[in-house]
């Protein structure tokens, strides 16, 4: 055997690789990113099919009272914010799951669980006499897509270089968020058929605007399953555990006692938090404050187009530094959330924008909402790529020229903490998929309207420009990235 051979076998013990190097260009350029790439290209349709479950509900809610379902709004709106709020907590366990299990593994195992509430619901929806508790027990296991969000991009850290991980990062999460939009655009189209013929179930007759209806509500959920078990099958004989990549939960804690942990974790609120969270709520909102206009013809797109640029975002924090373009991003946020304001109906409460058109304009509404929706993405894309970066510098500051050693070790260290937080930050990033829907249905009870909850989300996104200021884009910042 050949010095090559015998070292291409210690690289791999079955699906585990024993050495990987990313850092290291010749290993790159001859094996490393071709590996890479393979773990990629099956970690993205797996998070994309997680996304589809998790956020299945803000599709299904909205069809739910023309069922003959007798739920109140504010328990619709529950409905759609549950599953964030599940999805959120199991994150916080799932960031520290691949060093523990393996990427491989937990990969395939975490998409294998999305069958539970797929099939589920799709059973539930068929008979609407199904008690309250039972759909929202329902709503509360579609978190388990949300989780596999920081399993997924903790695992495809590993896997890149420190110049290549926006990129990489970007394209997982942007080609994963797309199952929002995928879920909003498919499911009034696939609800019209009976595409599963005697195994979906029966039909459901509708009454809408005063037309009768046949619907297949259980193929919102039952579409997913068949890809659901594909892509389990792909994870768990495609993709590679990283040897190196073990670490107990105790070498990954370390996290919790590094403040820009948490600082990235609030300005990740701000993005991913506002994603998931307008994409939620949107299809109820629009359902609330333009009731003339069908809210599942438009809210695809919101998603759509926040999911396209978030590798754009990731791609342009590589170029620029990702404190600079979320300093930027933020400073768009708020000022698109003032135009959303300028929108409305005027008329529904205590805190209405004194400006705009008192009938509102539901094209000046959704165009600023698709701002909202593009700079999520883009935040989304920058936030990721200067978690990884942060915690490699820290490492890396100190280590001697010609210390390999040293290198190799703090190298590892700050890949496994980066990793912790891009996972711990997706977690607690998700709580917005809670909040912002519910904040929608709690303004409007208390006020009449979502005025107020608006006015708090651009305060927050002010914050997190100073924030995002002082710490990573001023001139001599602590920690420019």
């Amino acid at each position: 055997m050949s010095n090559q051979t015998a070292t291409m076998g210690a690289r791999r013990q079955g699906r585990v690789l024993t050495l990987w190097t990313p850092e290291d260009k010749a290993f790159w350029q001859r094996e490393g990113e071709a590996i890479a790439r393979v773990n990629l290209w099956i970690s993205v349709p797996a998070l994309f099919l997680a996304f589809c479950i998790w956020q299945v509900w803000s599709v299904v809610a909205v069809n739910l009272p023309a069922m003959g379902f007798k739920y109140s709004t504010n328990q619709l709106f529950w409905l759609a914010a549950a599953p964030a709020l599940s999805g959120a907590t199991l994150r916080i366990f799932y960031s520290f799951m691949i060093p523990v299990f393996g990427g491989r593994r937990w990969t395939a195992i975490s998409t294998a669980s999305l069958l539970i509430p797929a099939i589920g619901i799709g059973i539930a929806v068929q008979d609407n006499t199904t008690g309250y508790p039972t759909m929202l027990m329902l709503a509360l296991l579609c978190g388990l897509g949300g989780g596999n969000f920081s399993s997924s991009m903790a695992n495809i850290s590993f896997f890149f270089p420190k110049e290549r991980k926006g990129s990489a990062l970007g394209v997982n999460a942007g080609l994963g968020n797309l199952g929002v939009s995928a879920v909003q655009f498919l499911s009034p189209l696939v609800i019209t058929a009976g595409v599963f013929g005697v195994l979906g179930g029966d039909a459901q007759t509708v009454v809408k605007a005063g037309q009768t209806q046949t619907l297949w509500a259980q193929n919102a959920a039952f579409i997913w399953v068949p890809w659901i078990a594909l892509c389990s099958i792909a994870a768990w004989f495609g993709m590679n555990d990283i040897a190196d990549a073990k670490a107990s939960f105790a070498d990954q804690a370390a996290i919790f006692k590094n403040k820009h942990n948490w600082v990235m974790c609030v300005l990740y609120l701000g993005t991913f938090g506002s994603f998931i969270g307008f994409a939620a709520g949107f299809p109820l909102l629009i359902k609330a404050l333009f009731p003339q206009v069908n809210p599942l013809a438009y809210a695809w797109m919101g998603p759509l187009v926040g999911a396209l640029v978030r590798p754009f975002g990731g791609w342009l924090a590589d170029k620029i530094g990702g404190g600079v373009v979320t300093f930027w991003n933020f400073l768009v946020m708020a000022l698109a959330v003032i135009g959303v304001l300028y929108f409305l109906p005027k008329g529904s409460g205590g805190f209405v924008f004194p400006f705009g058109p008192a009938e509102g304009s539901f094209a000046g509404f959704f165009a600023m909402f698709l701002v909202l929706f593009c700079t999520t993405g883009i935040g989304n894309g920058s936030t990721f790529r200067m978690i990884p970066v942060i915690f490699l510098t820290q490492k890396m500051r100190g280590i001697r020229q010609g210390d390999e050693a040293a290198r190799t070790q703090a190298t590892k260290e700050g890949n496994t903490e980066g990793a912790a937080a891009v996972g711990f930050a997706g977690a607690l990033g998700a709580y917005g998929g809670f909040f912002i829907p519910k904040s929608y249905g709690s303004s409007i009870a208390a006020t009449g309207g979502p005025e107020l909850a608006l006015w708090c989300f651009a305060c927050f996104y002010i914050v997190c420009v100073v924030v995002t200021w002082w710490f990573y884009s001023r001139k001599n910042a602590e920690m420019p990235c």
